[in-house]
């Protein structure tokens, strides 16, 4: 068994987190609103911002054995440099203010997933980074596109307010293969060990975000709640 085909087998409990959000329902039965696609975006927002600087961080802790994935991030700091500034442009052509949203402060699920990424490269092995990867690509190779239709469907809004979820659904694909074959490449027991407990943590952790996205009802499921 390759390390990616690994790392989805023991990852797959931690996944359901994600994939069993109420909101997946809620869009494939029309029952969204303007309000939960704008919290979404924000809590977007607030973890894309630290994705490059976390990047950086995570190569400038990897040891000379890694050097193979250093390059590989500077490739995809290329690629992910200036994102979060297309979430506010989607979330300015949804009625929000942009420095109202770059002000905001995230639900305490993006606040406490960004916080244990850069603890775990700091004081624990960098290689945690990539399971953040893991999570956040596949799940918009599976969700983004297909959802991203159906929401603005419902709401009527204009393609600028999609940029986000269609780049990324679309980009991703090919992010994607690139990332199986840079796991791949990782042999060392303890970075595959910290690869896939770091996505089992941001599959928990993103996962608690999704499950708050305001509903029809303009409840959110008991969870954590905004720090």
């Amino acid at each position: 068994m390759t390390f990616f085909d690994q790392l989805q087998s023991e990852t797959a409990d931690a996944r359901a987190h994600v994939t069993s959000a109420p909101v997946i329902t809620a869009i494939r039965e029309g029952r969204f609103n303007l309000e939960g696609y704008t919290w979404f975006l924000t809590q977007a927002y607030h973890h894309v911002k630290h994705t490059v600087p976390l990047m950086m961080a995570c190569g400038a802790q990897l040891p000379a054995r890694l050097e193979f994935v250093r390059k590989a991030l500077v490739e995809y700091i290329d690629e992910e440099y200036g994102h979060d500034e297309w979430i506010l442009n989607d979330l300015v052509a949804c009625g929000e203010d942009r420095e109202a949203m770059r002000n905001s402060r995230p639900d305490a699920s993006i606040e406490l997933m960004v916080a244990y990424l850069y603890d775990a490269i700091q004081r624990g092995n960098p290689a945690t980074f990539f399971g953040m990867v893991q999570v956040l690509e596949g799940t918009s190779i599976e969700l983004a596109t297909p959802l991203g239709k159906a929401i603005q469907t419902q709401l009527g809004l204009p393609d600028k307010a999609f940029s986000y979820l269609y780049s990324h659904g679309e980009l991703d694909q090919e992010h994607f293969e690139f990332f199986r074959n840079l796991m791949n490449d990782i042999t060392d027991p303890d970075d595959q060990q910290a690869i896939i407990q770091g996505a089992r943590m941001v599959y928990r952790l993103y996962g608690d975000m999704l499950h708050n996205i305001p509903l029809e009802t303009g409840t959110k499921e008991p969870g954590h709640e905004a720090a």
